[in-house]
């Protein structure tokens, strides 16, 4: 197995394999209660480590997972976002998640634009989800912002599966057409 070397580049926004170097980071957003409310809640030190992990070992088995999101200005980590999809995920996601900080800038959808162009070139995905808790009105604003549009209610896997999830998303042919209308 090997990581590969992907990184994608916004005009803001550099995204790139995470490395050991963003747990400082990672740790304090995951233990940010307000952040993580939505994506499983707050976590202490040893389970963001796990965590930060966990999306290592998907670049390395699948070739994709969630990218660090470096903000170019400032040379900081201030998120994570992209493709996910663990066992029994409801789909093939990209997700997001910003740091508080980093908030409001409209850095989640410049990060998921460039990632679902990616996942649906370089993976050959021919759809893409977002899996939204129902109260969290800021994700369903970049799922819409991105032209997606929702689709169901659904369970995420245990141990995430206590409460129903919004499922958003669109196919490749889809984004195609809307990215002609952005550009």
């Amino acid at each position: 197995m090997q990581i590969p070397d992907v990184q994608l580049e916004t005009e803001r926004l550099l995204l790139r394999v995470p490395q050991g170097q963003d747990f400082e980071a990672w740790a304090a957003f995951m233990a940010d209660v307000d952040r993580t409310r939505y994506i499983g809640g707050a976590q202490p030190r040893s389970l963001a480590w796990r965590g930060l992990m966990t999306m290592v070992g998907s670049w390395a088995v699948l070739g994709f997972g969630m990218f660090s999101v470096i903000e170019k200005s400032s040379g900081r980590w201030i998120g994570r976002l992209g493709p996910w999809q663990p066992e029994g995920w409801p789909g093939t996601e990209i997700g997001w998640s910003i740091v508080s900080d980093a908030g409001g800038r409209g850095y989640a959808t410049e990060g998921a634009t460039a990632t679902i162009d990616w996942a649906f070139d370089a993976l050959g995905w021919s759809e893409v989800i977002h899996t939204i808790d129902p109260a969290n009105a800021a994700s369903k604003g970049v799922a819409a912002k991105l032209g997606s549009r929702y689709l169901r209610m659904d369970r995420l896997p245990a141990p995430h599966d206590a409460n129903e999830v919004e499922v958003w998303g669109q196919s490749r042919e889809e984004w195609s057409a809307s990215k002609e209308q952005r550009q």
